[in-house]
């Protein structure tokens, strides 16, 4: 692998993986139709390393809502062992907000006895095709729902349950996880902007559980230390391009203009469907 080729997987992981374009469904159009190299098969740790830098991007871009999870739940374990007046009153808002990500997480594990069928589906660019037209279709109807004012204070279990099933049908190549969950929690009464950042937050044991089974496998495939340049180069870009696809999710969600976004995912599905039968 050469400096440039992991520059541009670098750029492509961290593209897709935010945006609500499907990254499985790219990467399957790039390996099925142009044969071109995924992280994958290219080295097993160096799609972890990618990985890696995508989440660290998500835990900058929110690091003062981990953060305040984190103090949060220290103060409630302070609280419950050494009650102090008044704590009876307060809010622990970060806290609340662990156990529902706690909850949306919970379905992927469902998918655990299914993995190797959906896997197979990376193969099918007619799957693909559909599962992205059906992503833009998902895209464009939630521009057009009532936006929402439910936050971490007023989100519910059956909320973030409903946001963790669709994660879970998301993992499916194609559908893109963050057009999904986002949608799912606009559709269940969150506001835009902590919808965005649900999907995210949730993404993140999601992103690190699944590198954690990943990297015992890297590791008994051996690790390259002569790529490791261009590994580590090729994480950098996929950390700092994530970082403003990031911000850039963030900015259309404000203004509710995913049409962008569903508008291109039926366009590329279509065309996939097209070169399925036509090659």
């Amino acid at each position: 692998m050469t400096i440039l080729q992991a520059m541009f997987l670098g750029l492509v992981q961290g593209l897709t993986e935010f945006l609500p374009v499907s990254s499985s469904g790219h990467l399957s159009i790039f390996q099925n139709f142009f044969h071109l190299t995924t992280p994958e098969e290219s080295n097993l740790f160096f799609d972890v390393l990618l990985h890696l830098g995508t989440l660290i991007s998500v835990c900058v871009v929110y690091r003062r809502d981990i953060l305040g999870i984190i103090r949060d739940c220290l103060d409630f374990v302070r609280s419950a062992s050494h009650p102090v007046p008044g704590d009876e009153k307060r809010r622990y808002t970060g806290a609340r907000l662990l156990l529902l990500i706690v909850v949306a997480t919970l379905p992927l594990f469902l998918i655990l006895p299914v993995k190797d069928q959906i896997e197979r589906l990376y193969y099918s660019t007619v799957f693909i095709g559909i599962a992205l037209i059906l992503t833009g279709a998902m895209l464009f109807v939630s521009d057009r729902m009532t936006r929402g004012k439910k936050t971490a204070k007023s989100m519910g279990v059956m909320d973030a349950l409903l946001v963790g099933v669709c994660q879970a049908i998301a993992t499916v190549p194609g559908l893109s996880r963050s057009g999904t969950t986002i949608t799912a929690g606009i559709s269940a009464g969150l506001d835009r902007q902590f919808a965005v950042k649900f999907s995210f937050l949730i993404s993140i044991p999601a992103v690190l559980g699944a590198n954690i089974l990943s990297l015992a496998h890297a590791l008994k495939e051996g690790i390259e230390t002569a790529l490791l340049p261009a590994y580590l180069l090729g994480t950098l870009v996929a950390m700092v391009v994530g970082y403003f696809a990031i911000w850039m999710v963030r900015y259309v969600a404000k203004k509710g203009k995913f049409g962008w976004f569903a508008y291109y995912c039926v366009i590329v599905g279509i065309l996939t469907l097209v070169l399925s039968f036509v090659l």
